[in-house]
């Protein structure tokens, strides 16, 4: 890994996407096309750059951060396809971005620009309001990675989640529906599709069915806090219009997945584009472990959603 700091990757003297010019003498006139030549960097190595991203409030810097995987190979403007990653850990801070660096690697392996977002959690200054606004303040920051980076395409890119992440990866794709007094609202980017990794993607019936760890990071219970359910739920926010593909292990005991099953219905029945994908055998974790069996097949899925047709993804 060749680990980069907070500026931008060198792209020669001319700078990236410059023209130089041929030793023709200069005159009044433009020098002919043919004289011109792109100067395009090359990356020997995946490389790593660390944003820290502003938040509403005042930012933690040890957790208000992003990274950006950027493959190895030629660096034209607006030919990279980015990818972002939310990680999960029950929306508490015993797990965080580290845990993606893997499939973080092996997506950019496979020419992907990977956006790993870290946040505030349960146990480190998160939980309700401020996780979900540090993830949308994330989301909003590529707006200016990709001014940084303009290599990388940022009007039509994929979010993935796992887990809680997934929650707050579908929720991400869904806030421009939000009112502009919600938490999240107005964004500055909105991915146009969604990978979801086991997610609890119907929060009010996983909170109802034992799962604890929701009703701790938004601070009640759906009926004693049921506006903050009605703005992150997913499947209370549902657009039609962005595709979801909801991947979940049928042997998952720490998110069933009739969570998936559960969205993934009330999407076509709303007329819009989703798929579940049930890893038999699966469990929480297995979808996002490197040697586990059906690791390839995630990555498959995701590369697949990355670079189809967005009216293909689902």
């Amino acid at each position: 890994m060749a680990a980069v700091g907070l500026g931008v990757v060198g792209f020669g003297a001319v700078g990236f996407g410059a023209v130089a010019c041929s030793d023709e003498p200069s005159s009044t006139t433009s020098a002919p096309a043919s004289s011109i030549t792109e100067q395009v960097e090359t990356l020997d190595e995946v490389t790593v750059h660390r944003f820290e991203y502003p938040t509403p409030d005042t930012a933690d810097t040890e957790q208000n951060w992003a990274e950006l995987y950027l493959p190895a190979g030629e660096q034209r403007v607006d030919s990279i396809p980015l990818v972002v990653l939310i990680h999960g850990g029950a929306w508490q801070s015993a797990l965080g971005a580290d845990i993606f660096e893997p499939l973080a690697r092996d997506l950019a392996d496979r020419g992907m620009a990977v956006y790993n977002v870290e946040y505030r959690r349960v146990g480190s200054g998160g939980g309700w309001p401020a996780t979900f606004r540090d993830v949308a303040s994330a989301l909003d920051h590529v707006a200016v990675v990709d001014k940084q980076f303009p290599q990388i395409t940022t009007d039509d890119e994929l979010v993935v989640g796992h887990s809680a992440g997934a929650q707050l990866a579908v929720w991400g794709g869904t806030r421009h529906k939000l009112k502009d007094d919600e938490v999240g609202s107005r964004p500055v980017f909105r991915p146009t599709r969604v990978v979801s990794l086991a997610g609890p993607l119907d929060m009010v019936y996983a909170a109802t069915h034992g799962d604890d760890r929701i009703v701790t990071a938004l601070g009640g219970t759906p009926r004693q806090v049921p506006q903050r359910y009605a703005m992150v739920d997913p499947i209370q926010n549902i657009d039609p219009d962005t595709p979801v593909v909801a991947i979940h292990g049928t042997a998952d005991r720490v998110v069933s997945p009739v969570n998936s099953q559960r969205y993934v219905d009330a999407v076509v029945r709303q007329g819009g584009d989703a798929e579940a994908v049930l890893i038999d055998g699966g469990n929480h974790g297995s979808v996002v472990t490197s040697d586990a069996a059906e690791y390839p097949r995630v990555l498959d899925i995701i590369t697949g959603a990355s670079q189809a047709d967005v009216e293909d993804v689902a």
